[in-house]
């Protein structure tokens, strides 16, 4: 009997182990979920692909549905939409433009909170990022001579380049907003600032993208010399010997990020989608496959600079964020005069 007793406990605990094991893991098994997550992104599609196309190999049973388009016009569209949400996942645009729109998310701490560091998510946990992103200077080596290649946000104002310049309008890209913020924030007042940016409106020649995503593609295809676009699609173009790019002096260095849209149909799947694109496997392969910089503090950036050796300014992140409608509306003033 008393063999049996030591027996039976024994199976007991063994029992209460696994289940407590089982438990700490999760309750569910990847193939358990179910249902579905509306991703609203800005990425460029190859990346934004190659993400949701490993979610759901990780997630066989969770459709996933994607409306790409502009950060601005995605953060408009779920303000459009608050009341009635249709998107459950914001998947890039600068933090500083999501920061804007705070109020339209939910908190949420990630399950890689602990590998990213507190410059790169909102103190409150509205957003995380989930790539910093320097700003760089494209060029097309056929259509400009290296020494004649802008290195400071003032050398855009050169009117050698007037009409040149391909630029997308901050009032729809987030990129773009975080470019004209770093322009302002590299004099050493906003009021200077913004006589740096009135000149390089007028360079622009009223040539104004409306796609961030244009800018490299139209240097790359000849019809500008040199656009202003994000580290991440410069690189795309390092097997192509007429383009070249560079890091400008008091660049910036703000994160994309990713947000959990407020009251989501979907938030189970969209909290997975998170933890997924922050997690080691998506930050790894974003890196290795679309030289994408990785968030995580465990991860050495593979065929890019470090952020230490790139010349940062003094990017006012809060003023960025709770100054938007007023600087884009400067902006689209500025535009018409």
């Amino acid at each position: 009997m008393k063999t049996f007793s030591k027996v039976l406990a024994l199976v007991m605990a063994l029992t209460m182990l696994m289940t407590c094991g089982a438990l700490a893991e999760g309750a569910k098994n990847p193939e358990d979920y179910t249902g579905s997550v509306v991703i609203y992104s800005p990425h460029d599609a190859n990346p934004l692909n190659a993400g949701v196309a490993m979610f759901e190999e990780k997630y066989p049973n969770i459709k996933v549905e994607v409306v790409a388009a502009g950060t601005g016009e995605l953060c408009q569209r779920i303000v459009a939409e608050s009341a009635n949400p249709q998107g459950d996942v914001l998947w890039g645009g600068g933090a500083d433009t999501l920061a804007a729109y705070v109020d339209y998310f939910a908190p949420y701490v990630c399950a890689n909170d602990d590998v990213i560091a507190e410059d790169f998510k909102d103190a409150n946990d509205m957003w995380i990022g989930e790539s910093p992103l320097p700003m760089v200077i494209i060029y097309n080596k056929t259509m400009i001579a290296e020494e004649d290649v802008p290195k400071t946000w003032d050398d855009l104002c050169n009117e050698a380049l007037k009409g040149k310049i391909a630029f997308a309008s901050p009032a729809k890209s987030g990129s773009a907003y975080t470019q004209l913020c770093t322009m302002l924030f590299s004099k050493d007042t906003i009021d200077e600032g913004w006589e740096l940016v009135a000149k390089f409106i007028k360079n622009l020649d009223g040539k104004i993208q409306d796609s961030s995503g244009n800018c490299h593609k139209l240097v790359a295809a000849g019809e500008y010399a040199i656009g202003v676009t994000i580290e991440k699609s410069a690189v795309l173009y390092a097997d192509n010997p007429d383009i070249g790019f560079l890091y400008p002096a008091k660049n910036s260095a703000v994160p994309d990020g990713v947000a959990l849209v407020k009251n989501c149909p979907n938030e189970e799947n969209a909290k997975l989608f998170i933890d997924f694109v922050t997690g080691l496997e998506c930050q790894t392969a974003q890196n290795t496959d679309w030289a994408r910089r990785p968030v995580r503090s465990d991860l050495e950036p593979q065929g890019l600079c470090a952020l230490s050796e790139i010349d940062l300014g003094n990017y006012d992140f809060a003023y960025a964020a709770n100054n938007k409608a007023d600087i884009v509306e400067k902006w689209n003033d500025l535009t018409v005069e």
